[in-house]
């Protein structure tokens, strides 16, 4: 039943006027009348008494307006507190998003975002996988390189430069490639996640290529890739987030640095078919504020 016909006749019945009802409503006399037909007819028996003076309720009206009275007043107070929730930031927030990218760039920036939105429940699910956000429920996720759903919306954060690097026992050991095609005779460390199987995107002059290697290890966790690397098992295609301490520290040199791939983008991205709610929305903000470079 439309709600709509229920507050015309709680309006009737507290005005006393079909005429005072309606305008209370902002609706025509007519349709407010209609609209008691109607109710009156479906429910096959008479709410109200009509006369030239006054519109007074019978006894099944009287008893038909004090359950709807109830009910009202609850979805009333259930709407302000959908409305109330919405209009400031708080409630549940699941973010999806890279594990060593969180760990080694967003993590103190998360904190601080618990800080200034201490309502807002933070769900954050560290997944380097491709998550779909609707299958698995994510407000927004966190995503490096190119972006290829148009169906999202995206912000982007900053770039992210990608680089080859070795320890320098497996370069005094095998030596270091020359050229991209040396790839080939090198234990390669393979990030899974990336795409094109067995392929590695390396700039050539303004161009990128996808040189083909033959992976000594794969894995989809960059952290045990990083590892291996530092440990002289071969040479890893990293961020340079994940690697920056180990190349300051020496554990880690750069391999054909002339082939590095910079300007990778890294964005946040959300669904445009979900409501963006207050918490999202200040997340879409406090991101926007973030100096990531």
């Amino acid at each position: 039943m439309d709600i709509k016909v229920l507050r015309s006749f709680a309006a009737i019945v507290d005005e006393g006027s079909f005429a005072a009802a309606a305008r209370r409503l902002g609706i025509s006399k007519s349709t407010c009348s209609k609209m008691i037909a109607d109710l009156e007819a479906d429910l096959g028996t008479r709410l109200l008494t009509r006369t030239t003076r006054a519109v007074t309720p019978t006894a099944a009206g009287h008893a038909f307006h004090a359950q709807i009275t109830d009910i009202l007043t609850r979805l009333d107070a259930a709407f302000e507190g959908v409305r109330a929730a919405s209009a400031r930031p708080a409630g549940p927030l699941k973010l999806g998003v890279p594990v060593q990218y969180t760990l080694k760039v967003l993590q103190p920036h998360l904190m601080r975002f618990m800080e200034e939105y201490p309502d807002i429940q933070l769900d954050v699910v560290l997944d380097d996988s491709r998550s779909d956000m609707t299958r698995d429920g994510f407000d927004a996720v966190i995503r490096i390189g190119t972006l290829e759903d148009s169906s999202l919306h995206a912000r982007r954060l900053h770039d992210a430069n990608i680089m080859l690097v070795a320890s320098p026992d497996y370069i005094a050991r095998h030596g270091s490639p020359q050229r991209p095609a040396d790839l080939r005779d090198h234990q390669c460390l393979h990030y899974t996640n990336l795409r094109g199987p067995g392929t590695w995107p390396l700039r050539q002059g303004s161009e990128v290529i996808y040189q083909k290697i033959t992976p000594a290890f794969s894995s989809n966790n960059g952290e045990l890739l990083r590892a291996l690397a530092v440990g002289g098992k071969g040479i890893a295609l990293a961020p340079e987030f994940q690697v920056a301490d180990d190349l300051a520290q020496g554990l880690l040199v750069p391999v054909l640095p002339g082939h590095a791939l910079p300007g990778v983008p890294i964005h946040l991205v959300y669904s445009t078919r979900k409501l963006v709610t207050a918490s999202l929305a200040a997340f879409l903000d406090f991101a926007a504020r973030l100096d990531l470079d």
